[in-house]
């Protein structure tokens, strides 16, 4: 054996030798951003349930040569069988990024039909090829099995299935089948609906419209996202982080715009973390002192029937309403019935704790894996994020416009400050009401009664991405 030859080999194929390969600094970025993020999650507290996860999903998704996720796979999956590219909603907005995608796809079937890895296939571009995606593509097809290469491309060009993923994809590709799927978001709906106690929204309905005017910022931020050539798919997507739910946020993304999951949902959950920073200085900027001294009276007692009630006609309406909003509305109700028919506590059980944080482990990590760099490194991701912090500040505004209106019609009854509760962060919003209500007013208790939009703001927030994905999912 030739020590030297396998050494020589050993530094040229190992993971090392990528951060030196064409647009390896691109990976050695992500690294140090994904390690900001646990810093954040672990540090800092900021959402550590899923931040954790998102962030080492980052981590090991931009490590060179893993092959835990492939980009290209995914990208023949979106453009081949999801998206029709004649209609407005297509994932493309130029034909460069069509072709770009095109290029991915081809990289993946040349990897797998030559036994090299996909990053050595894409070194072969960035040194021998040209401009043209087809000939580049035709050139490096001569080199390997051609035979092997037909094949591939007639599953991926033709009925690529999750079964196909299972066989072809790495650890985190079959994880992300989930994310894909819809399946993960949902069970997390189904967690939160366990959890959540909707008697303050039953005891006052008047909140609800507090959750629905928090959604201003949804409609602002995918107006604004049209206005900076976003393509309507992807508007619609970047604008649902207005409305601070981030199973929601994933679901409608991973529907529309699979492409942009990775900084919608990081942006998503990195501002709920902030929720803290965003609305206080709002709160206090839009409502006066007199506002937030107000001391609001205690709700009525809500009854174990109407609770057991209300989850069932919810999902009824609504879905008849809205029928995109089934998969998202139907397990919020779901947990929520578990929890109130008092004869199912060891589903509640289960639903709030052991399923739910298996499904956030998995989310986390495969959700963290699409943050690709050679995707995630653009001028689009710095727009994303900047629409997504105009997104959280519109809806708080629209929900405290929403309490003040209704300050006024109740002759000063209601502290307009649970309107900023109805973005749909459960409790932590409702938790910021209560904090700056009692900087006024030490007496002021405003949680329970901030929990009314809170809670309404879930519901709302599901409803606007059931409408978008009516609209722009085909």
């Amino acid at each position: 054996m030739n020590i030297l030859e396998t050494l020589s080999k050993l530094a040229t194929e190992s993971g090392f030798a990528g951060f030196f390969a064409a647009g390896g600094w691109k990976n050695l970025i992500m690294i140090a951003i994904a390690c900001v993020l646990l810093y954040l999650g672990i540090g800092k507290k900021f959402e550590p349930l899923l931040l954790v996860g998102i962030a080492f999903g980052v981590l090991l998704t931009n490590i060179p040569g893993a092959g835990l996720y492939h980009m290209g796979m995914w990208d023949a999956y979106v453009y081949e069988c999801a998206y029709d590219p004649v209609n407005d909603y297509a994932l493309y907005n130029t034909a460069e990024e069509r072709a770009y995608d095109e290029m991915e796809m081809n990289y993946y079937i040349v990897a797998r039909a030559s036994g090299h890895t996909t990053e050595q296939i894409e070194d072969y571009f960035e040194q021998q090829a040209g401009a043209d995606v087809t000939n580049d593509f035709l050139a490096l097809y001569a080199t390997c099995d051609q035979n092997a290469a037909n094949e591939l491309a007639g599953k991926l060009k033709g009925s690529l299935s999750f079964t196909d993923i299972i066989h072809l994809g790495g650890l985190l590709d079959i994880l992300y089948i989930g994310v894909k799927a819809g399946v993960y978001p949902c069970l997390i709906f189904m967690g939160v609906g366990a959890m959540t106690d909707f008697g303050p929204m039953i005891a006052r309905p008047s909140s609800m419209l507090m959750g629905a005017a928090a959604q201003l910022g949804v409609f602002f931020a995918f107006f604004g996202a049209c206005l900076l050539g976003f393509a309507g798919n992807v508007a619609a997507s970047i604008g649902i982080i207005g409305g601070a739910d981030g199973p929601t946020a994933i679901y409608l993304t991973t529907k529309l715009a699979p492409a942009f999951l990775g900084p919608i949902a990081i942006a998503a959950y990195s501002y709920m973390a902030l929720i803290p920073m965003i609305q206080k200085p709002l709160m206090r900027a839009l409502t006066t002192e007199k506002e937030r001294k107000v001391k609001m009276e205690q709700a009525r007692n809500v009854s174990k029937v109407e609770k057991i009630i209300f989850p069932i006609v919810v999902s009824v309406f609504v879905i008849l309403l809205i029928p995109s909003t089934a998969p998202l509305i139907g397990c919020l109700m779901f947990g929520n019935l578990l929890r109130e028919t008092g004869v199912t506590e060891r589903l509640s059980d289960t639903a709030q704790n052991a399923l739910m944080n298996i499904v956030t482990l998995f989310l986390g990590i495969s959700v963290g894996a699409t943050t690709v760099a050679a995707r995630f490194l653009s001028l689009q991701t710095l727009m994303i994020v900047g629409l997504g912090v105009i997104a959280f500040m519109f809806s708080t505004i629209g929900g405290l416009l929403m309490g003040k209106i209704m300050y006024k019609l109740s002759g000063g009854k209601i502290n307009p400050l649970i309107g900023s509760a109805g973005v749909s962060a459960v409790p932590m919003a409702a938790r910021v009401s209560q904090d700056v209500g009692r900087e006024s007013n030490p007496n002021n208790f405003l949680l329970m009664h901030a929990m009314g939009p809170n809670v309404a703001g879930v519901i709302g927030s599901a409803i606007a991405a059931g409408f978008l994905l009516a609209r722009f999912g085909g």
